[in-house]
């Protein structure tokens, strides 16, 4: 029997059209499969806007026959953006939570990873998003030549390693939350990601970029989300 209709469900889809989008892709999968020998590579993005949401009934568990229900009514107390940096080798986060996300929070969250691991070289894959751009940016990297970053093409998000992590905080501990202020969420972040670090194992990437390329740049989806 062919599979049963799910209407409920959607992906949606963006195509790339980075005229470097190959030669991107090589070097970030690069960077996975083959790391530089004494460097640490991280993968590096911001969840923004997330939303101290205090419901106003507490979530029911999963019971047997009976998913989890949460009520829709809450009230918002502000919101957060989280930084994180996902070590690839051990899967190790390392976040800081800002009210905003400019350059200015970047650099500053570029310049606590660097303290992170003060001595090894770091190559740090990050998207196209400007901020990651900006002059004040670059003119600290220039100053630091031990961090390199390397950028996803594009619309190419689903390369970053750091998303993964995103969706799995996002699932077991921000949309399931409630949250009485922005202090209360990121004290929940943090607590999240104390024990994700004493547990953490590595992602493994298993495509090659010979692998992905055809896929890419023959009509193939390169970005997509799922609802």
């Amino acid at each position: 029997m062919p599979p049963a209709l799910q209407p409920w469900r959607r992906e949606t889809f963006k195509f790339s059209t980075d005229p470097e989008l190959e030669a991107k892709i090589r070097d970030v999968v690069g960077l996975y499969l083959d790391p530089p020998e004494k460097a640490v590579v991280l993968s590096i993005d911001e969840k923004s806007q997330i939303q101290a949401l205090d419901r106003t009934a507490p979530i029911l568990p999963m019971r047997p026959g009976l998913p989890e229900k949460a009520t829709h009514d809450y009230v918002r107390h502000g919101t957060t953006t989280l930084f994180a940096a996902l070590e690839v080798a051990t899967g190790k986060v390392t976040d800081a939570c800002y009210p905003r996300h400019r350059s200015d929070e970047f650099l500053r969250f570029l310049k606590q990873v660097a303290k992170t691991y003060p001595r090894a070289k770091l190559h740090i894959v990050v998207d196209n998003y400007a901020t990651h751009k900006h002059p004040t940016v670059k003119a600290w990297l220039a100053r630091n030549p031990r961090i390199t970053l390397h950028f996803t093409p594009t619309s190419g998000s689903w390369l970053n390693m750091v998303e993964i992590f995103f969706g799995i905080i996002t699932r077991q501990a921000i949309r399931r939350g409630s949250f009485t202020s922005v202090k209360d969420l990121t004290a929940a972040i943090r607590t999240f990601n104390d024990g994700w670090n004493q547990r953490c194992q590595p992602f493994t990437w298993t495509k090659t970029a010979d692998d992905i390329i055809p896929r890419a740049t023959g009509g193939q989806r390169t970005s997509f989300t799922r609802h």
